[in-house]
């Protein structure tokens, strides 16, 4: 399990989705308003994403708290690691 900065969370999210999904993206194209579903990430995926993030950032996400879904962008799911992160 690896812990992070915050600072450092969007990066890790890149590499999360570009290894563990293996979404076919240039990390350098991707913004933090890219949305999930230009990826090619559905819903399914985007859980596959959930569970990775919570066992990378050692985190547990609260369905409650979590709304992402495809039109979600990378930063809607930075905030929401982070914010996980920080209620430790």
């Amino acid at each position: 399990m690896t812990q992070a900065s915050p600072q450092a969370l969007p990066e890790q999210l890149v590499a999360l989705l570009t290894q563990h999904l293996e979404v076919h993206a240039d990390p350098a194209d991707l913004t933090p308003t890219t949305t999930f579903e230009s990826l090619g990430v559905d819903s399914l995926a985007l859980m596959e994403l959930v569970v990775a993030a919570e066992e990378e950032f050692g985190i547990v996400l609260p369905e409650d708290t979590l709304d992402l879904s495809p039109a979600s962008t990378l930063a809607d799911a930075a905030r929401a690691f982070a914010g996980a992160r920080h209620a430790r």
